[in-house]
This record gives structure tokens, C-alpha cells and sequence, in this order.
């Protein structure tokens, strides 16, 4: 089974992402982490990535699709992929899937996380997250540990806030989703692909509602 995970930036992605390779061992396929790893991997493609992140400039959508087709035909998982963070754009939407047509590959569900963004913004702007294992926690409705124990790695750890966690910064990135990525909304609903579920309920209960929606 291949997803998308599509919502706003601090929508819970990443966290329900991990949810679901532990549960169904499904590979997630994180944009960002690609391009970090391309980049230091020294393969054609990865000085391709370097050449471009030195000189400042966007990575294109070619090179992007060109890390996806790498590891949808260098890996062989029989519990499908996560897309996490990709498409973000139309255009990348039609070129996912024109590349998972000519692989022989599905997309079988984009599960859409729906926030409300003053909510979003008072959510993003409390949260912390464990540098050991990326769990994220909330000042108000999951307080970091006493002990500074990570409850998900069991490990001390420092509990960091990212930098652009701020209402102002998160504004900005909100509007950049607008304009870019909600179009992908209606784009995957007329096509009979898109499921919603309430990325503001608690992690359990949308995990829930994703499970259901997988089902």
C-alpha cells in the first residue's frame, strides 16, 4: 500500500508517519531526509543535490522524482510507502504519479490531516521535540518528562525547540501551503483518492481514524 500523508506543516505528519512503519512496516519517504542523505551519499545524484544546496537554490522537482524513483526501485518493501512532504506542488503530483505508473505501482490513499490554524499555531509554538528520537511533546498537552527520559527511546535527552516554531514563522510557512499545496486537496478528491481525518485530535485518535481510513 502506497500514501500520502498531505496537511499543513505542525499537522502531525511525521509523527503518524513513524506510527505507521512501526505498525505495518511501511517505508516513509521523507523529502527532507533523501535530500540529506543524497547529499552525502556521493552517488551521481547526490553531488547533483550538493551542487544546488551550495549554490543556495531550490532543488528541483527532476531531482526530487529522481530520489523517489532510486528508492522505489532500489528497495523492495511489501508494505508500501509513506509520502511525507511530497507532492507538495500539482505538477508534483502529476509526476508521482506518472513515475509510480511506469514502476507498476499504486497510490492507493492520501489521507488528508485537517487543522484549524489558530489551534495549529498555538500547538506548533508550545511543542519540543526529543533530539534523540524526534518524539514530540507539548507544554500543554504532553509536558516534557521531569527526568528529561524520553518516553518513546527510554533515553536523557535535550528536548529542542525548532527554530521557525513561532506564530510569525509558521504564518509565513501556513500561507506558502495555501497557495502551493491545499490545491492538491480537491485534486486527489476528484480523482476518489482522498480520505480526512481531524489532525487536532490526540495522536491515538488520529491514528485511529487513519487506520480506518486504510482499512
Amino acid at each position: 500500500m502506497n500514501i500520502i500523508l498531505l496537511g499543513p506543516p505542525g499537522a502531525g505528519k511525521g509523527t503518524q508517519a513513524r506510527r505507521l512503519v512501526d505498525e505495518r512496516g511501511m517505508v516513509q519517504l521523507s523529502t527532507g531526509d533523501m535530500l540529506r542523505a543524497a547529499r552525502s551519499s556521493g552517488t551521481e545524484m547526490g553531488q547533483r543535490v550538493a551542487a544546488v544546496m551550495d549554490r543556495g537554490e531550490l532543488v528541483t522537482d527532476e531531482i526530487v522524482i529522481g530520489l523517489i524513483r532510486e528508492q522505489l526501485t532500489n528497495d523492495d518493501p511489501a508494505n508500501g510507502y509513506i509520502f511525507d512532504g511530497f507532492p507538495r506542488t500539482l505538477a508534483q503530483a502529476d509526476a508521482l504519479g506518472n513515475l509510480l505508473a511506469e514502476l507498476g505501482e499504486n497510490l492507493d490513499r492520501v489521507i488528508e490531516m485537517k487543522v484549524d490554524d489558530e489551534a495549529l499555531v498555538a500547538r506548533i509554538t508550545a511543542r519540543s521535540t526529543c533530539s534523540n528520537c524526534g518524539e514530540v511533546y507539548n507544554d500543554a498537552t504532553k509536558p516534557i518528562p521531569a527526568d528529561h527520559v524520553c518516553t518513546n527511546c527510554g533515553q536523557k535527552a535535550e528536548f529542542v525547540r525548532r527554530a521557525d516554531d513561532n506564530a510569525e514563522s509558521l504564518k509565513t510557512r501556513l500561507l506558502a501551503y495555501y497557495k502551493q499545496t491545499s490545491p492538491l486537496v480537491g485534486y486527489y478528491y476528484a480523482r476518489g483518492d482522498l480520505s480526512s481525518v481531524d489532525g487536532l485530535a490526540t495522536m491515538d485518535e488520529v491514528g485511529a481514524q487513519i487506520r480506518k481510513a486504510l482499512a
